[in-house]
């Protein structure tokens, strides 16, 4: 289990209350507790809003409950249920130390709407953050809901595992998730049928995405069939009128919490009419051109941030700007300039570059100057996301492009096994592992790693100049 310092250290470079971090490490091995289950692994489909943070978009709100659809409903059953998570509990407990107490899971069986089974389960954990001396009663807990009768749509598919946390086991984690169009075609179906706050900032987060977008067609056809089978109309604007106030008067207490800065709720009901305009009549939003490229620059959207040593103590200031950038809220950025001055700049960000000459610079607008500044990212000292919104007058080019990288098919070699009423667990392995690429800034060079690795081998340039010693940065992963 991570050291509570780590934790501490983490919910303060995000901005985030420490129980929020801690939920999250927490769910992140109860994923791989139950990918890791020999019966459950290929039998339980992820879905829902943590799917969106554990494996599409790494910065984005933070949730708390695990969602899933189950293929067998034979699996809604409680002496299955408390036997399956005793079992997972205890490999979760010997991989990392995490524990949940099998006197503390709680599987509450019932009919939902249409009259078939369904579960809603409890699970406490005893994490970083924990007193001994508090006992099992007050212990943090993950919230389960099970279903078997959900419609799915498109073939499910292996997805990784966002856990950005030193424990985590080295051949990584990966769980059975609906696809992108799925879930967000759950959430546009959510947001008609209950209208909560998470939903409307997800679907609008979703369709904000270009990069990530797929096409209305495909959207339509998902979401048809999902609201079909709920037997609710298909989703339509005027139809939400009526529950914008109640978005209003909860959208701090139930978004609050999950996110380093809550983003008004305006600024995301108002992206509605654009939303379903796409949805519905394929019309593209309108979207700001990107800041020019100055001479010999090129954009950043790796999703792991490879900074040269000068600058590697601006990388959580430029995660806090980056989500700033996709919640299009303003950054309060404090910076040293070129005359040694230190102070706060509050700028909308928008995009991220490395220039000709291997510096990298945060393209910017200073709200206050009412003009664009570039920021080099060594000068950067803080950055703290403001409740400021602001409407992007360039493309923000600071979220990483597409998704996260697709799991190695289940077919791999991860071995798990169940004896004895009871499960025995390998470590993991793939005989064909991800291909980590990095380059060399001097000369292009592309180098494949097993591992996450920076370190370039000795090598020449074109012009026969040694490249010898340089560190290279992250481009991309392959399977």
């Amino acid at each position: 289990m991570i050291d509570k310092r780590e934790l501490l250290d983490f919910a303060a470079r995000h901005q985030l209350q420490p129980h929020v971090v801690e939920k999250d490490y927490a769910l992140g091995w109860m994923l791989a507790g139950i990918s890791a289950h020999q019966v459950l692994r290929e039998g339980w489909v992820f879905k829902g809003g943590t799917c969106l943070k554990k494996c599409f978009f790494e910065t984005y709100r933070f949730s708390e409950d695990l969602d899933f659809t189950l293929r067998d409903a034979a699996h809604l059953d409680e002496a299955f249920l408390k036997n399956a998570f005793a079992e997972i509990s205890s490999w979760i407990y010997d991989a990392s130390g995490l524990e949940f107490p099998v006197e503390m899971q709680d599987f509450d069986l019932f009919n939902n709407p249409r009259g078939n089974p369904a579960c809603q389960g409890k699970v406490s954990y005893r994490g970083p953050l924990a007193s001994t001396s508090g006992g099992l009663r007050g212990l943090p807990r993950i919230k389960l809901d099970l279903t078997a009768d959900e419609r799915i749509v498109l073939p499910p598919k292996r997805a990784a595992v966002f856990h950005p946390y030193s424990d985590a086991p080295q051949e990584g984690i990966d769980v059975l998730a609906y696809t992108y169009e799925e879930t967000f075609g759950e959430k546009v179906r959510a947001l008609a049928e209950r209208t909560r706050p998470r939903d409307l900032y997800d679907v609008i987060n979703l369709f904000r995405n270009e990069q990530a977008r797929p096409t209305p067609a495909v959207l339509r056809d998902v979401l048809t069939q999902k609201c079909e089978f709920k037997k609710i109309p298909f989703p339509a604007l005027t139809a939400l009128e009526a529950h914008k106030p109640d978005l209003e008067g909860t959208w701090s207490s139930m978004l609050g919490h999950q996110l380093p800065a809550l983003p008004s709720v305006e600024a995301f009901w108002g992206d509605l009419p654009a939303f379903f305009a796409w949805l519905v009549s394929d019309q593209e939003p309108e979207t700001p051109m990107a800041y020019r490229l100055g001479a010999g620059e090129s954009v950043i959207r790796e999703r792991v941030l490879q900074l040269p040593y000068a600058a590697r103590a601006a990388t959580p200031s430029l995660e806090i700007i980056r989500f700033a950038g996709a919640n299009q809220l303003c950054v309060d950025l404090d910076y040293v300039a070129l005359d040694g001055r230190q102070g706060t700049r509050r700028i909308e960000p928008y995009s991220l570059r490395r220039t000709q000459d291997g510096n990298i610079i945060l393209h910017a607008f200073d709200v206050e100057k009412n003009d664009h500044r570039s920021y080099r990212i060594e000068r950067i000292k803080g950055a703290k996301v403001s409740n400021q919104g602001f409407t992007p007058r360039y493309a923000v080019e600071l979220t990483p492009t597409g998704l996260l990288s697709v799991a190695p098919s289940s077919t791999g070699t991860r071995t798990t096994s169940i004896s004895k009423g009871r499960s025995s667990y390998g470590r993991s392995s793939y005989a064909l592992g991800p291909k980590y690429i990095y380059e060399c800034p001097y000369c292009g060079k592309r180098f494949e790693r097993s591992k996450m690795n920076s370190a370039l081998n000795p090598h020449k340039d074109k012009a026969g100049y040694n490249c010898s010693g340089r560190s290279g940065f992250y481009v991309d992963t392959k399977y």
